[in-house]
């Protein structure tokens, strides 16, 4: 190391001393501490309670009203328009719950409802959606929740079960049916703040009882239901919809209908060619549709034709009842 060099060395440890060091700019504290003295003792009183728990809730002791109250049911709800939906439908003697959620949304609503009963749930499978409830010494209640026809809706079935020997028993309608209003009424007031799924009945969800395909370049609304539920379907859809009913023949599966002025109008805002067709403001006369409800095995098929020919009203036609179907 030359004499240069070293004079710079010793010009940057004394400088970096004078900074840092006990003497310079910016002294060393980290042992400051062992400088400090400690401080008398609090003087306290015998009788002083220390509260070792900090209470982020206070309650006001001195206040008149109950303080644990019971917690209020939520309102109940009946609606349609893209709400949940609860109603308690009846075709002959059939009785049945349509709810306007999925069945794995519906699922552990109803468990919930039977669980808090006055019956014991004996078992509860979500992959099959079957529930069975002790009713009496001789009957189970079966459950069954099956999803519904019209898309991210679900259906609840009650049947009974002999016990030991799990043959179906016919119920009195008349019997199950207060059971049932009692649930539609627990599932309404639940289902609008309820916003749990179970996800081991995720299954059921893609259980659905309508499939849409195409035949011959035709659209066709197959159903997973008998030709009495599916003709019943179909006819609730056209009265729930902007489809006037001219005339039906249940004997050949024919329903004779024409559109409203409203929904043609409707129509019109987005087909540039809808000058051509009828003025709504004409009376309706003659039936414009004709839907054919047909059964097909276990299941049953939906068509529709236009009685100009026309391909695209006839497929226009099936889409607006397929919107209304449930």
């Amino acid at each position: 190391m030359n004499k240069l060099n070293y004079i710079v060395l010793v010009l940057l440890v004394s400088s970096c001393a004078s900074l840092t060091g006990p003497e310079g700019a910016f002294p060393d504290t980290k042992y400051d501490f062992l400088d400090e003295e400690l401080s008398d003792d609090v003087v306290t009183t015998d009788d002083l309670e220390l509260n070792t728990e900090e209470d982020h809730y206070p309650i006001d002791i001195a206040s008149k009203d109950t303080v644990f109250q019971e917690v209020p049911k939520p309102r109940q709800i009946f609606s349609a328009g893209g709400a949940s939906e609860v109603q308690l439908r009846r075709l002959g003697e059939l009785l049945w719950i349509y709810v306007e959620t999925l069945p794995s949304t519906t699922w552990p609503i109803t468990r919930s409802y039977w669980e808090t009963s006055e019956f014991e749930l004996l078992d509860a499978n979500p992959e099959t959606g079957v529930m069975l409830v002790d009713f009496n010494d001789e009957i189970n209640f079966k459950i069954t929740i099956e999803h519904g026809i019209k898309e991210s809706s679900s259906e609840i079935f009650l049947s009974g079960v002999q016990k030991d020997e799990e043959t179906l028993v016919e119920l009195d309608q008349e019997e199950i049916q207060p059971y049932l209003e009692d649930i539609v009424n627990y599932i309404a007031d639940s289902v609008g703040t309820f916003s749990g799924t179970s996800l081991a009945a995720q299954s059921l969800n893609d259980r659905k009882k309508s499939r849409i395909f195409s035949e011959n370049e035709r659209t066709v609304i197959e159903l997973d239901l008998n030709f009495e539920r599916a003709w019943s379907t179909v006819s609730r859809a056209i009265n729930s919809s902007q489809i006037i009913s001219n005339d039906r023949n249940r004997e050949e599966g024919i329903f004779y209908v024409s559109l409203s002025a409203e929904e043609e109008s409707n129509e019109s805002r987005f087909n540039p060619f809808s000058f051509l067709r009828r003025n709504p403001s004409e009376q309706i006369a003659d039936p414009e549709y004709i839907i054919l409800v047909s059964q097909s095995g276990s299941k049953t098929l939906i068509k529709a034709e236009a009685m100009t020919g026309n391909i695209q009203d006839a497929e226009d036609l099936l889409s607006i009842l397929n919107e209304s179907l449930s």
